[in-house]
């Protein structure tokens, strides 16, 4: 704590604030300190601490004081801290509330919380050092002025220093905007490039192994919708959800005819919000679009099962085929559950029951359901007299 000097409170023209918290205890070392529940300050140049019942008792730490700092998590009935080690106190510092301490640092103890936030922005402080790019003007002797250079005082002064901070953010506003741009420009590159890979895949199906059009197919799911459909670009109601029923439809197609022509609608949604990265959709703006599809006359349809699953499936599939695979797995194997018929299908196991149920219904398979599983065997009264 003897590196602590007394302070105004005031912050320099050259300071900025960077961010501020209640409710922080200071430590000497591993002991208490009569500073108990104050606001402290990260500025550009130095910490400040200020008293929350008394505002005359504040006190400065120079930033370029501290050689390294590291988190302490709570505990049970204590509070998060960041101690902070300090170089030796100068011989020559201004007047504080300790003359010597034992200690080589301080920990700063934030009970109302806001220590990661802190200890983010303090650790972006002191790698930058801002206190250093800013210069500090120099007194100018009295009687004499310096040619070409005009002295700001007063109200002037400061609003000519609040113009510059303005500037200052805009540029860095400029920048940052500039970077995302960069950004989404080379993400629709990579969007373009994994459709021509994609497009190779599917002429070269031969020369390419199994496990490398997997990996492939991986990378190209991972890359996502180069322009998906959103409120703000379609507008809302029956035009967005037109709109999003149309991309989905190109974006499920290929997904469509890998798992048979039909998928879980559960998993239609964790496809599509992979797909589209922050533009994430809701379940009910899923729904809504996928009901579009009969209305548009898109080759794709939403079924409900009489269980109430819910599924997107090709115009184009056929039942009949699906109900006599089913029929011609189980007959192969004498009896299957539906976890079984999943893994030698290849689809979901929800997708598996409502295929062995919809061939009960038809009276191609009969079922036994016990405390076992529920399992299902060929429809022997059809087959033998």
């Amino acid at each position: 704590m003897d590196r602590w000097a007394w302070a105004n409170g005031l912050l320099d023209m050259t300071e900025t604030l960077v961010i501020q918290q209640r409710g922080v205890r200071l430590y000497d070392g591993d002991d208490k300190t009569k500073f108990d529940s104050g606001s402290l300050l990260l500025t550009t140049h130095r910490l400040l601490w200020r008293d929350q019942k008394t505002s005359d008792c504040c006190i400065s730490l120079p930033l370029w004081q501290i050689v390294f700092f590291e988190e302490q998590a709570a505990g049970i009935g204590k509070s998060a801290k960041i101690i902070i080690h300090l170089q030796a106190a100068a011989s020559n510092k201004d007047a504080g509330p300790y003359q010597s301490s034992k200690y080589s640092f301080i920990k700063l103890s934030f009970r109302e919380h806001g220590q990661i936030e802190f200890y983010r922005r303090l650790a972006e402080e002191l790698s930058q050092k801002r206190w250093e790019r800013i210069s500090v003007p120099q007194p100018v002797p009295a009687g004499r002025s310096q040619p070409g250079r005009v002295k700001a005082v007063g109200i002037v002064g400061i609003e000519r220093k609040l113009a510059e901070k303005r500037m200052e953010t805009d540029k860095n506003i400029s920048e940052a905007f500039e970077d995302l741009s960069k950004l989404m420009t080379k993400a629709k590159e990579m969007v373009d490039l994994s459709k021509s890979i994609a497009n190779k895949i599917k002429e070269k199906q031969g020369a390419i192994s199994e496990d490398e059009t997997i990996r492939f197919k991986s990378y190209l799911l991972s890359m996502g919708i180069a322009d998906p459909v959103t409120r703000e670009t379609h507008g809302s109601g029956t035009n967005y959800h037109k709109e999003l029923a149309k991309q989905l439809v190109a974006m499920l197609h290929a997904p469509l005819e890998e798992q048979g022509g039909m998928m879980a609608l559960t998993e239609v949604y964790c496809l599509t919000n992979r797909a589209r990265g922050m533009e994430l959709l809701s379940p009910e703006d899923l729904v809504n679009a996928c009901k579009m599809f009969e209305d548009l006359k898109l080759p794709m349809r939403l079924r409900v099962f009489d269980s109430g699953v819910m599924v997107v499936q090709l115009q184009s599939h056929n039942e009949d085929e699906m109900i006599a695979s089913a029929l011609e797995t189980v007959s192969e194997r004498g009896v299957l559950s539906s976890e079984e018929y999943a893994k030698l299908v290849g689809i979901s196991v929800l997708l598996a029951k409502e295929r062995l149920l919809l061939a009960e219904k038809f009276g191609h398979l009969c079922r036994d359901d016990s405390v076992e599983s529920l399992r299902f065997y060929p429809n022997l009264f059809l087959t033998q007299d």
